[in-house]
C-alpha cells in the first residue's frame, strides 16, 4: 500500500502534487502547483455516486474500472512527465479510494508515490484554520486612503529587499469599487480565492513588514477569509493623501481605456440612484463624450469622496503624501525603524 502523509505546506515546493478528482472539483479549488490527473470525468462520477447510493458500493467500484482501466497507462504517463523526477504525492476529496488507487498504480509501474493523508480536505482545513487565526510572524501595515491616491501602485513599487507586500486587490481581480471590475474578471470560487491568498501569505519572506490595502469585509464578490479583516482593522494604519489634481491624472491613468466605456456606462447605472438625476446625467454625458479626465474628476467629487471613508472612526498611525513614492517609501521606513534607502 501507498505511504500516507500529512499535508504540509512545503509538499507545494518539494513534491508534485497530483489531484485526481474530477476537472470540475479541480477548478472549484485545489492546492497550489497540483496538477489535474483525473480518474473520473465529471459525468463518470455522477454515475457512480449514484449506482453507490442506489446499489452498494462493491458495484460502484466494479462500474468505476469499467470506465477507467483503458485510461491508466495514459495517466501514468501523465503523472511521470508532470512530476519530472519530484517525489510523488497523489491526493483526491478525502484520501479515500481514488488517490490510493492511483498511487498504487504508479507504483506497480515501479515509481514511488504516496497518498495525502485526508487528501484535499486536510489541505482545506488548514487554510480556513490560517485565516481563523490570523497570527502573523510579522506586522502588518494596512495603507489606506481615497481613491486615485496611488495606493496599489505605491503598495506594488516598494523595495522587495525591505518590505513584504500583498496586493488583495491583484489577487481579488478587482479594484473594490463600484468601478473596480473595469479590465479585470472574478472568475475563481471564493475557495480559489482564499487559495491563492493564503499562498501569498505562504511565500513571504520572513522578518519583514507585510504591507497592504485596506478593504472592505469584501472585494467585488469575494469575502475576506476567517478573521483577516478584523486583524487588519487592529493593525498599523496609514493615511496617505495627494492633491486632487494627482488623483484626478492617477485615476484617469488607471481607467482612461476606450475598451472600458461600456462597462462604466453599466457601473453608473448601477450607482444611479445614490449619485441623483443630477450627477448621474452630467457623468453619463462625460463617459460618452470619453471626456477621461472630466470623468475622474466628476467620479472624485461626485462619488468616492461622498461614498468611501466618510466617517473614519480611527486615527492613522502616520500620514503619506504619496506625490513622490519614493519620498513616501522613505517617510514609512523612518517611521518602521528601517533603514533609509540612499
Amino acid at each position: 500500500m501507498p505511504e500516507k502523509i500529512k499535508f504540509a505546506p512545503q509538499l507545494i515546493d518539494s513534491h508534485c502534487l497530483i489531484d485526481v478528482r474530477t476537472p470540475l472539483e479541480f477548478e472549484e479549488d485545489h492546492i497550489p502547483g497540483a496538477h489535474n490527473v483525473p480518474l473520473l470525468t465529471n459525468e463518470e462520477r455522477v454515475e457512480v455516486g449514484t449506482i453507490y447510493k442506489r446499489v452498494g458500493p462493491l458495484e460502484a467500484r466494479r462500474r468505476a474500472l469499467e470506465l477507467t482501466c483503458s485510461r491508466f497507462s495514459g495517466m501514468v504517463d501523465r503523472i511521470l512527465s508532470v512530476a519530472a523526477g519530484r517525489p510523488i504525492v497523489v491526493y483526491c476529496w478525502r484520501g479515500g479510494l481514488r488517490s490510493q488507487s492511483v498511487a498504487m498504480l504508479v507504483e506497480t509501474c515501479g515509481t514511488t508515490a504516496c497518498q495525502l493523508a485526508g487528501g484535499y480536505k486536510s489541505y482545506r482545513s488548514q487554510v480556513s484554520d490560517f485565516f481563523e487565526k490570523c497570527e502573523f510572524s510579522s506586522p502588518l501595515i494596512v495603507i489606506h486612503g481615497m481613491t486615485g491616491v496611488g495606493k496599489t501602485t505605491f503598495i506594488n513599487g516598494l523595495d522587495q529587499a525591505k518590505w513584504a507586500t500583498i496586493d488583495l486587490e491583484g489577487i481579488a481581480c478587482h479594484r473594490g469599487s463600484a468601478f473596480g471590475s473595469l479590465g479585470l474578471e472574478q472568475t475563481v470560487t471564493q475557495k480559489y480565492f482564499e487559495t491563492h491568498l493564503w499562498d501569498a501569505f505562504r511565500r513571504l519572506p520572513a522578518g519583514k513588514p507585510v504591507v497592504l490595502e485596506g478593504e472592505s469585509q469584501r472585494i467585488g464578490r469575494y469575502s475576506l477569509p476567517g478573521t483577516l479583516y478584523q486583524k487588519m482593522a487592529g493593525s498599523c494604519k496609514v493615511w496617505c493623501h495627494t492633491t486632487i489634481e494627482t488623483r484626478i491624472v492617477r485615476l484617469a491613468q488607471e481607467y482612461g481605456h476606450r475598451e472600458y466605456q461600456a462597462k462604466m456606462l453599466e457601473a453608473l447605472e448601477r450607482i444611479k440612484k445614490k449619485l441623483g438625476g443630477v450627477r448621474f446625467a452630467e457623468l453619463k454625458s462625460r463617459v460618452e463624450a470619453w471626456d477621461v479626465e472630466g470623468i475622474a474628476r466628476g467620479l472624485i467629487e461626485e462619488y468616492y469622496d461622498k461614498m468611501y471613508y466618510k466617517n473614519r472612526p480611527w486615527t492613522p498611525d502616520i500620514d503619506l503624501d504619496l506625490e513622490d513614492f519614493a519620498l513616501a517609501e522613505a517617510d514609512l521606513e523612518n517611521f518602521m525603524g528601517i533603514e533609509t534607502s540612499t
